[in-house]
């Protein structure tokens, strides 16, 4: 039997509304769910835990004695208080805590919300969300408190379509230093999510049936935009070096635009090279086209300093840069951004005027002073180490259990692993059984817009959220169970 700290999974949110004593128990029953906590391990005492969060001992007590009521636990005297050696498998995602009875409910207790669905689940492996668990909570609850106080009668109008002046500002300066974009704060427009960013593009400088270049594969939700605004996708192979250009101008040498990830390629983390970057940017001058650069994580790389955006190659003001605060902040955000050329700054101005109901003025406000302040490009800083690790212990967990029947392959950068399936397994299939499982996966032949042959089975699982190798060891026996 063996001793668990709890530090990793047991971190209570004091702003939510839930009481501390249905946390506790939430946490810990979805720890067994996740095989963070097993049949035999023993958990602190009530007394221990109790100092250990700084709360009411009989805060603790409470949500043990739920779990010793529903057989979760079980007290063993001396030897401390462990997981229930007889228990079964858990459901994916743990239920939430019964309400407690009057004579045992803790003074943290509060009465629940009725009428209101539970937030949906994070589930294992999910694209697109970073470290949750590490986010400066207490800095973001302090800097937005201190937006509240300070809001005027004028902050409560309509915010401006284009985006707060302040955070525009701020993204500018950021760009600059981190990713060598040399741009005004007039050019940079704040939008509700990459996928705004796109259809301000598209409003602004395309028209319906204009040929667009898209990656095959690709990022879906972009080419299901592109489809519902009238264009029409060009499927652009991709290899090792990222977008075959070469191919593009022999498949749509007249397309109007080609929308790309440089910096890490969706989903093959590849990155384009620096001859196709200089190739993609003549075809764009010399056509007249536009080019869309979605760079959703490309301050994430592990083995060198982030590569410079294609933005910065940028001499004859052809590239669109888009970026977002949902990879690097936290999804519920809703709040991205678009660097417009130039010359195209007064077309945006117009169109976002017209189509844009732009972002909550608050939001901006408090992400403005998270730059200004410091804590944006110390918080990159941290994530950069804290992925580097989290990514070597998800493929070592990972590679421990499905190194027979899967190559794990970590990239030099990016937010997610690939996973090169043996023989001749259906990725598409095995994605499918995983998300009926509870687990999130994404199969490299749900991104293709044309198959090809020798295109291999791989699925796409982000590391981000996985905060040990144990961890995903235990996720991937449930994969193996599912082979």
């Amino acid at each position: 039997m063996k001793s668990t700290a709890t530090h990793d999974f047991l971190q209570l949110n004091p702003a939510a509304g839930e009481p501390y004593y249905r946390q506790i128990y939430t946490r810990l029953r979805s720890a067994m769910a996740d095989g963070l906590l097993e049949p035999g391990d023993r958990i602190p005492s009530a007394r221990a835990l109790a100092a250990e969060l700084g709360l009411a001992r009989g805060t603790v007590e409470s949500a043990y004695s739920l779990l010793a009521a529903e057989g979760y636990i079980e007290a063993r005297g001396q030897a401390g208080t462990v997981v229930a050696s007889g228990l079964k498998a858990l459901p994916v995602t743990a239920g939430a805590a019964p309400a407690l009875p009057a004579s045992i409910a803790p003074d943290d207790s509060a009465p629940a919300v009725r009428g209101t669905a539970p937030a949906p689940a994070l589930r294992p492996f999910q694209m697109g969300v970073p470290a949750l668990d590490a986010f400066p909570r207490k800095i973001w609850a302090r800097l937005a408190a201190r937006a509240v106080r300070a809001t005027q009668p004028a902050d409560m109008l309509y915010p401006p379509p284009a985006g707060l002046d302040a955070l525009r500002v701020e993204i500018a300066r950021y760009l600059q230093l981190s990713r060598g974009i040399v741009c005004s704060p007039a050019q940079v427009f704040v939008t509700a999510g990459y996928r705004d960013s796109l259809d301000l593009a598209a409003r602004a400088l395309l028209q319906p049936g204009d040929q667009v270049w898209v990656e095959d594969p690709g990022y879906p939700p972009a080419g299901a935009l592109l489809r519902e605004a009238g264009m029409t996708l060009a499927g652009i192979p991709v290899d090792h070096e990222g977008l075959q250009v070469r191919s593009g101008l022999e498949r749509a040498p007249r397309a109007r635009a080609a929308v790309v990830t440089p910096a890490h390629h969706s989903p093959l983390c590849v990155t384009l090279s620096l001859q196709r970057r200089i190739e993609l940017l003549d075809w764009a001058s010399r056509h007249q086209a536009w080019i869309v650069e979605d760079d959703y994580d490309g301050e994430y790389r592990y083995v060198s300093r982030p590569l410079p955006a294609l933005k910065s190659l940028d001499r004859d003001d052809r590239v669109l840069y888009a970026g977002t605060f949902s990879k690097v902040l936290f999804p519920a955000i809703r709040l991205a951004y678009l660097v417009a050329p130039v010359s195209q700054a007064a077309r945006f101005e117009q169109t976002a005027r017209c189509f844009s109901g732009g972002s909550p003025a608050l939001t901006q406000g408090i992400v403005a002073a998270f730059m200004a302040e410091g804590h944006f490009a110390r918080h990159i800083q941290r994530m950069r180490r804290l992925y580097s690790e989290r990514r070597e212990l998800a493929a070592a967990g990972l590679d421990a259990v499905l190194g027979k029947y899967m190559q794990v392959e970590a990239q030099p950068g990016g937010m997610h692993l690939l996973l090169r399936l043996r023989g001749r397994r259906s990725d598409r299939a095995l994605a499918e059984r995983m998300r009926a499982d509870g687990m999130f996966s994404r199969a490299l032949s749900e991104c293709v817009l044309e198959t090809r042959p020798g295109l291999p089975p791989m699925l796409m699982l982000s590391f981000t959220n996985i905060a040990s190798q144990r961890q995903a060891q235990h996720l991937a026996k449930r994969i193996l169970a599912l082979l």
